[in-house]
Parts: structure tokens; sequence; C-alpha cells
């Protein structure tokens, strides 16, 4: 879901993904490993069409023909589907995810834009509060992409469904997976014309998401030693639209964000705004047990005021909003140990069927997306004819989840009444560590840069553990730090908030954060 952190400095109008500097949606020449003539086509089933199978579709179809497998009608355009409940919510693709899609379909960040969706610059177009404070605003050291889940999937749904040999099985449901326990064959699937219909298959890919049954599937077939994780901090969250100020996203108004403090003993709360296509804002609030948001629209703006810093419901106040208050529950993280499984050959799970993430730290799609780099690097070295492939390819979707899994559950285990794993012996010690980069990421600005390169997946975590940036963790405070949200003057005015926030923010009252400071740096 939102966005973990914020800015400092120029604020960037958004810009079309043509216009970025090369590494930020570079497209990688790609070496193209299809059928050949001489060997027997291959055929894969996808079960579920959303962000992760389309994905694992588009990695599949330069070695086989594939089918995607899905129980809703799929819309031709950015429209809500039944299947995606949790697509009302505010998603934003991080920077690492992004590129991990390029990929996987170079030009899409193009076709992103061209369909209304809005790059920003991290931290530049980012205000957001962190558990240690505000982050400043300066040069782009990562980026996101913002817009509606339902644009986000559209687009990728429209370019994978276009590549030759991809077809998709729409209104239909997998009852099981066909085989043994040595080796998947295939899936019986109820269609709208037929039931239990075998579509048979070289290999089947799960993507069906948090509902997955493809545990009891396996069971059903003598697949036994499938282990379960799952933290939950009891988390809900509320979303409405809103129309955004006159002017708003011609500025470019950044993404705006008060993030809980899990080191205090009370329940998690945060409120964020997300500018998004069409004028508009998508504002959602969360909270964990005995703090959580409601669908009373009445108490929307209210609840926003009471986090932290009250900005996210300042902002929303006197908007006109657009709808009614969309309200998800059950978002623990669970994970499935599959990797650690004797999975049958011809099978592998990805995507929410392997584990889902508290949305608010926005890790699944990226996880998805990076974890699936890894199978293509399999395809290309073996194809689907490799010994073992099925297990191979779980097996290299699993870092990436384990990244996420530790950046999510040591944070949301520490808020009252979560239920779950604890943290293991030394996790006090590592956190300490975090926190203190986390304090450096108000002041200094490598250390923001370093901050953002792990949150964004672009790098694992032993980035944050590199000689010199030890050496800045070590020596950081917090002397110099904005003291309020960090938003231009421009910014506070074409919301209606005025021209100076008053709150003290580093250079003073009124300060534009793109100025130069007086070392001659962006402050």
């Amino acid at each position: 879901m939102g966005p973990l952190t914020a800015p400092h400095g120029t604020v960037v109008p958004a810009a079309p993904l043509s216009h970025l500097r090369r590494p930020a949606f570079a497209r990688p020449d790609r070496e193209h490993h299809t059928m050949t003539r001489s060997t027997p086509p291959r055929h894969a089933v996808v079960i579920g069409g959303s962000l992760a199978g389309l994905l694992a579709a588009a990695v599949l179809a330069d070695h086989a023909t594939v089918t995607i497998i899905d129980a809703d009608a799929l819309p031709a355009g950015p429209r809500p589907r039944r299947g995606l409940p949790q697509a009302r919510h505010v998603h934003v693709m991080w920077s690492g995810g992004a590129r991990a899609i390029e990929e996987i379909l170079p030009g899409i960040g193009e076709e992103w834009t061209a369909a209304g969706a809005i790059r920003r610059s991290l931290p530049t177009d980012l205000v957001t509060m962190t558990p240690q404070g505000w982050i400043p605003r300066c040069g782009e050291k990562q980026f996101s992409v913002s817009c509606s889940r339902d644009l986000l999937d559209s687009v990728i749904r429209a370019r994978v469904g276009a590549l030759p040999g991809v077809t998709t099985l729409q209104r239909s449901r997998v009852r099981s997976l066909e085989g043994t326990a040595a080796r998947i064959t295939g899936v019986r699937v109820d269609t709208p014309d037929e039931d239990g219909r075998l579509v048979s298959a070289d290999l089947v890919v799960d993507a069906c998401g948090r509902g997955s049954r493809a545990p009891s599937w396996l069971a059903a077939l003598g697949v036994s030693g499938i282990r379960r994780s799952e933290v939950d901090s009891g988390l809900v969250y509320a979303t409405r639209l809103f129309e955004a100020p006159e002017g708003a996203h011609e500025l470019g108004f950044p993404i705006v964000n008060v993030q809980s403090d899990p080191r205090v003993p009370v329940p998690g709360r945060t409120a964020t705004i997300v500018p998004i296509e069409n004028g508009v804002w998508q504002a959602t609030l969360s909270g964990t047990r005995g703090g959580r948001p409601t669908d009373d629209p009445e108490a929307f703006v209210p609840f926003a005021k009471a986090v932290r810093h009250p900005i996210v419901g300042e902002l929303l106040e006197g908007r006109e909003p657009l709808g009614d208050v969309a309200v998800t529950q059950g978002t623990a993280n669970r994970r499935i140990h599959f990797e650690r499984a004797d999975l049958p050959d011809g099978f592998f799970a990805v995507g929410d069927s392997v584990a889902t993430f508290n949305p608010l730290y926005g890790q699944g799609m990226t996880v998805a997306a990076r974890g699936l780099l890894g199978v293509r690097a399999l395809l290309r070295g073996g194809g689907l004819d490799r010994p073992g492939f099925g297990i191979a390819a779980q097996r290299a979707l699993a870092p990436p989840v384990a990244t996420a899994w530790e950046l999510a559950t040591s944070q949301d285990i520490r808020y009252p009444g979560a239920i779950g794993m604890r943290p293991r012996p030394g996790a006090g010690l590592l956190d300490a560590y975090v926190g203190r980069l986390l304090t450096g990421a108000t002041t200094q600005e490598p250390l923001t840069a370093a901050f953002l390169e792990v949150v964004t997946m672009s790098s694992p975590p032993t980035h944050w553990f590199r000689p010199r940036t030890v050496w800045r963790v070590l020596r950081a405070s917090r002397r110099g730090a904005p003291q309020g949200p960090p938003l231009t003057a421009a910014e506070r005015a074409v919301a209606g908030l005025g021209g100076a926030d008053g709150t003290g923010a580093a250079g003073g009252p009124g300060t534009d954060p793109r100025e130069p400071g007086p070392t001659g740096r962006s402050r």
C-alpha cells in the first residue's frame, strides 16, 4: 500500500517516464529465448490474472504457450474487479518493482504514464513523517509510480494479453491440481461451459493470491510438510477518494504520509494522501487493534487529524469526497514456505499465494516482480525441461520474499495485541541500528539515500551495512532536522493552508525546501 518515506528539497512536477534518466526505467537489451521448431511446444497454466499472474505469464511466454485462468470476467480497462477488493486502497509501485517489471515488459513505464500514472521522485516528491521525524526533500534517490491499482493492472493486462501464445480462460475456477506428489500434470477447472474440465500442462503456477487453495490441493496429492508463518498486527485500513484542489496536480503536489511509531506502546495509526490519475487524491487511513478506522464518512477526516501529525486531515478538510469509505480487514503478514517443502515437479507459487504483507509497506507487487526475474534467469539457463524446475523456481522467488518478511514483521509484532512469531535473539540490536539510520536520514542526504535504496527494494538490507554507511549511522543526530511537514509555500497555498507552516522546519517558517542551504547543497 502506502509509502514509507519522505522528501526534502526540489518539488519536480510529474513528468512522462520517457523523460527520465536512463537508470530509472532503462530498457535492457533482452535476449529472447523462444521456443524452437525442433522441440514440441510446452504449455503452462497460470492460476490467477492479477499482477503476479500476468508477470508470470509474461516470463513464461518465451518458453511455452500460456493459459491464464481467472474466476473474474477481466475488464478491458482500469475498472474494479471482484477478485481484487484491495485495489480500492493506496498502491504505490516502488522503483525496485518498477525496474523489474520494465525488464520483463520493456516500455511499460511509458505506457503507465500515458494512461495517467504519475512518476514520483523520491524523496523529492514525498512528504513523510517517519517514526524518527520528517525526512527532508532532496534530489532524486529513487522513485515510485502513483496511480490506482486498477490502472496499474489494466496496462499490464493489455500488454500481456497481446503476447503471442498467451490466452485467458475467464469466469473459470480451478477445482484441483492434477498429477501426483512427484509431478503436476494440469488442473481441473469449472468453466462457464463445462464442470471439471481437464487442462493439461507441463507447468502450473499458482498466482491465486491470499485465498490460494494450493496447500490443500497439494495435500490431496500426498504432499506434506508445507509450513506457515504469520504475524498479525490487527491492522484495518480505510480509503476514500477526494477531489484534489485546483492546480494541485499541475503543481506536482507530493505524496503526504504520517507513519506510526512502533516503539511507542499505543495502537499504530497512519494517514496517507497519494495524488493519482484524473485529478484525484486517494486517501488511506490505517490502525491496529484499539485504534482502527471505520467506514463512517464523518469520522474519516477527524481520524486523519488525530494521528501523530494532523497534516493529512488538514489537507483533506473541506475537500469534496468522491464516493464512500472502503474498509479492509484481514491484513496479516502470512507466509507459506513452499520453498522448504518437497514440492512436486511442474508446480510453483508466486505473489500473495506465497506471502502477504502488511499493505502499509507497499511490498507485495515489488516482491513478486523481483522474484520473477529470478525465475526468468532459470528459464534462460535451461528452460522448462530443466530437471526440478518447479522447486528451483520456488527457491529463486524466496530471497525477495524473505527480505520483505523481515522488514514488515519486525515492526508489526511490536504493536499492542500483535499475534505471531516473536523477534529472533539479537533483533533488538538490529532495530536500534536501523532506527539510528533513520534518525540520520532526517538530516544526512547519504543516509536518506541508503534508507530509500532498501525500502524501495532496489538493494537488499546488507546495503545498510556498508562501511561508509555504518560510519555515518554512528554519528547520526537529529540536529537540524525539519520540525514540521516540509511542504513548500506554493504547495501550502494550492492546498489552502497558507504560505508558511510556522513549525520551525529547517530553514525557518515559510522557507522553500527546494532552495539551496547555506552550505550550497539542498537542505
